[in-house]
């Protein structure tokens, strides 16, 4: 019988250290092949390309060694791709307040300016007041006393009286006013005389362009209050105390990571 041979029969197989170990380019996905955590995060509406790229970064930086730290790398990916969900949570929960509160102007203009009498937001669409740019609020404010100087013009004409007063005051509108004139007229709503038109200027002219001047006058202080209100921050407290939760969850795994970094790096001195 050959012993020898037996022996080098029996004997249990010693693992060879890998002489040429595969470069950390060579496994840097595994953590997306094997991880547990990729296949739950990533939304099916949500881009599967964009977290592998996210996930690939932090190996990169943190250059992992062994399935543990990739999974606390994953863990951090996780964190982060949530985080981004918060963020557009938040943007979201913001839009639908502005939107809210771009559809109150009877409540939103008056509080813009509280002490301001006869602002009251009637028939104004606030969307058009938040997309004027300055030069546009510059050019509003100064048609709005434009319009207000002419209508004054004309109302004194008709309280001075005397011959031809209605239609000096008439010539004394503004162009628009004068066509918004003529539509009643037409409409047999005013007779077209001076008492006509000083009663339709009371009624009508006098409250629009003190509205539009006033509206004008206040257009910062209404953008602000469309923005303060249509914040809503009572909506976000849920959304900020979760995205504290990750922020303190993302630290963790970070110090986690570091700290078995640091052991296997004094393992190996």
């Amino acid at each position: 019988m050959n012993t020898t041979s037996d022996t080098a029969n029996t004997a249990p197989l010693i693992p060879m250290a890998d002489p040429n170990p595969q470069p950390y380019e060579a496994v840097r996905f595994n953590a997306l092949k094997h991880g547990i955590l990729s296949r739950y995060t990533v939304l099916s509406h949500e881009s599967h390309a964009d977290y592998e790229s996210l996930v690939n970064s932090l190996m990169d930086e943190h250059l992992p060694a062994g399935a543990t730290e990739q999974h606390l790398i994953e863990e951090l990916a996780s964190v982060i791709w949530r985080k981004r969900r918060v963020l557009q949570a938040e943007g979201a929960t913001i839009n639908k307040g502005l939107k809210e509160s771009a559809r109150s102007a009877k409540t939103v203009i008056p509080a813009a300016a509280p002490f301001e009498m006869g602002l009251s937001g009637e028939n104004t669409d606030i969307r058009n007041l938040m997309d004027l740019k300055p030069a546009d609020v510059a050019e509003s404010q100064q048609s709005a006393r434009h319009d207000l100087d002419a209508t004054n013009k004309a109302s004194a004409i008709l309280r001075k009286g005397g011959e031809r007063a209605y239609d000096k005051a008439l010539r004394a509108l503004l162009p628009d006013t004068r066509e918004w004139w003529q539509e009643y007229v037409d409409d047999e709503e005013y007779t077209a005389d001076a008492t006509g038109l000083a009663a339709f200027i009371t009624e009508h002219v006098t409250p629009f362009v003190y509205q539009q001047e006033k509206e004008s006058r206040h257009h910062d202080a209404i953008v602000n209050q469309t923005i303060g209100e249509g914040l809503q921050a009572y909506r976000l407290e849920k959304l900020s105390r979760y995205e504290t939760h990750l922020d303190r969850k993302f630290e963790r795994t970070l110090a986690m990571l570091i700290k078995l970094k640091d052991l296997r790096a004094s393992r190996s001195t």
